[in-house]
């Protein structure tokens, strides 16, 4: 899954806008002040509140930032969003390629003469500010801590999140928090850290079993936390979001409001851990030379999936797939041309819904159908909502967020009568995820190490896609979870019990895009005749079942043990999904899965 978009840009707002905030920066006397898209948690996604980026630039993609000078505002986007932003931002707004231009590169630029710029030291990383300020040094430009300067502008700004925090069932959660408390505390002593700091909401969710609804689609409460040495916790979440689990929070946890963190914060004593890369700067400020790097304490055991968290999961993936499978089936009963995208996400959505166990979408339904399917991260809206034309690739990419699990899907689906094009690009795809799906590693090796699997397809055709391979995913938990993910810049070690995504693609601006995407764990993998006995390796399981569409296949193109693969996996879709579906749906499914 990618962060989706709709096309939000407001022109005739955005100059306004960023002429107050100009205002502000002369008032202060700076040459500049970013704006990240991030809160002071430094999760991935963020409130309505924190919207910054987006309410000032127009921009909403999941990551990037602006750097607004006198006299030119840069929005700085990696490669999944060049094709979105020129469709957002007003040409008040230069879009900047990055990480190939980086933020010290491009202020020097445009500073020649040196100047200050101002951040929120709440919403920038610890370890981002100090990269930046060493990529800086010589260049007389100083990166100064400010208030923030947007909020000064943004009357309507929304309130704060105030809905309240529920439990999480110990049998989807599979140990109590208790138990994840006084494991990590032992990490943390073995350390010689008194303390460790945590921000991140998925985080402290996952710690102390509860769930909270602060962010769309995903279950999470703002708050900070502390974790003690000694087994205690401070949760610094408002008293009324928590009302309702008082007694599930035991006598180890205790509520304080957030107000009064930053006063805790400096009166810890010896060591504190904090991951740079998550906590803000201005913890960080605080701490001083008592902050050591140890990485978020909560992040890998959280990755390392238990068996009762990858059994829910599992389950959830065949329930979620019953539901893609019906609309896929009504979906290829409509003739082309009557249908559009809104419509098919509206029947999507419903069709999930109608398990119980549902609690919500994982994130916005993208349904891309041509042109628009080249655009990574799309979200149709009523100005852009397309018609399923003769010949299209639809581009489907959806998830749920169940109590037992999270799913997140992608196939690629054809509309009518599709050229040889399209399907030499769908069937390389199809190629890498198979190589993907099929490979063993040795133990130890990372997402970096291994990612490459899927593109060498595309490669061999001078072909490539400008997003990860695959990204970590949580239980009844964020879509995108971390550390762990199949990319280029990740260097954590997979290991047994994380899930992850395997989602090659291809897109051609103004044409049409491909993504096929399976939910897979890492598992042991079983000793080979004639196999090093001393070599230790891992592979992947499974988890998704729905069937790719073999209209868009050139079978010519797959290998012997491609096309086994694929058989065998259709196979395994018939057999655990098909007693779930309506009498049409196993008919479709039949049919859809007949082998190649």
């Amino acid at each position: 899954m990618f962060q989706s978009f709709e096309v939000t840009a407001r022109p005739e707002q955005g100059p306004p806008r960023l002429a107050a905030l100009r205002d502000e920066l002369a008032r202060e006397g700076l040459q500049g002040f970013l704006i990240p898209r991030a809160d002071a948690h430094q999760g991935e996604y963020v409130a309505p509140r924190d919207e910054r980026l987006a309410w000032l630039t127009g921009f909403t993609g999941s990551a990037g930032f602006c750097a607004a000078l006198k006299d030119i505002a840069g929005v700085f986007i990696d490669g999944r969003y060049r094709t979105q932003v020129k469709a957002q931002v007003a040409e008040d707004y230069t879009p900047v390629p990055w990480p190939d231009v980086s933020l010290s590169a491009w202020l020097k630029e445009q500073l020649p003469n040196g100047g200050k710029v101002g951040f929120d030291p709440w919403l920038h990383a610890a370890g981002q500010i100090s990269a930046a300020q060493k990529d800086l040094e010589g260049s007389w430009i100083e990166l100064v801590r400010c208030d923030n300067l947007v909020d000064r502008i943004w009357a309507d700004q929304p309130d704060p999140s105030t809905n309240p925090v529920r439990v999480h069932p110990i049998e989807f959660a599979g140990e109590s928090a208790e138990s994840k408390i006084h494991r990590l505390a032992d990490e943390l002593r073995t350390a010689d850290h008194t303390a460790a700091v945590i921000t991140l909401p998925d985080s402290i969710m996952w710690l102390l079993n509860i769930r909270g609804s602060d962010i769309a689609y995903n279950p999470v409460a703002h708050g900070f936390a502390i974790l003690h040495g000694d087994g205690r916790v401070d949760l610094f979440m408002a008293a009324g979001k928590l009302a309702e689990i008082k007694d599930h929070l035991g006598d180890k946890v205790t509520q304080h409001e957030p107000d009064t963190f930053l006063t805790a914060v400096e009166a810890l004593e010896g060591e504190v851990q904090v991951d740079p890369n998550t906590v803000p700067q201005i913890v960080a400020d605080t701490l001083g030379d008592r902050l050591v790097d140890g990485g978020d304490p909560c992040a890998l055991p959280k990755a390392r999936k238990n068996p009762a968290e990858i059994a829910g999961t599992a389950e959830a993936h065949l329930r979620d797939a019953a539901a893609v499978v019906e609309l896929l089936c009504w979906l290829d009963g409509q003739t082309p041309g009557s249908l559009t995208e809104t419509q098919v996400v509206t029947r999507l959505e419903e069709s999930r819904r109608r398990d119980n166990a549902l609690q919500d979408i994982s994130f916005d339904t993208i349904a891309g159908t041509g042109p628009n399917g080249a655009i990574m991260h799309y979200r149709v809206t009523e100005e852009t909502d397309s018609t399923l034309e003769n010949g299209h690739l639809l581009v489907l990419d959806s998830g749920g967020q169940y109590l037992d699990g999270t799913t997140d899907i992608t196939r690629t689906i054809a509309v009518g009568d599709v050229g040889d094009e399209e399907k030499a690009c769908f069937t390389r795809v199809l190629k890498g995820m198979i190589a993907m799906s099929m490979l063993r590693w040795p133990v130890g090796l990372a997402g970096r190490d291994i990612e490459c699997v899927a593109r060498l397809p595309l490669w061999l055709a001078g072909q490539d896609f400008n997003h990860g391979v695959g990204h970590g995913v949580g239980t009844y938990l964020s879509v995108h979870e971390g550390p762990q993910r199949l990319s280029r810049v990740s260097h954590v070690p997979l290991e047994p019990g994380m899930i992850l995504s395997n989602e090659p693609g291809y897109y051609r601006e103004g044409a049409f895009g491909i993504r096929l995407e399976n939910l897979v764990v890492v598992e042991d993998a079983p000793a080979l005749p004639g196999g090093d006995d001393e070599r230790a390796m891992l592979n992947w399981r499974t988890l998704t079942f729905v069937p790719i569409d073999r209209r868009l296949i050139l079978v010519d193109m797959l290998t012997r043990e491609e096309r086994a693969w694929l058989n065998t996996y259709h196979s395994e879709v018939v057999e655990k999904v098909r007693p779930r579906l309506g009498d049409a749906a196993q008919l479709w499914l039949d049919a859809a899965t007949a082998p190649v």
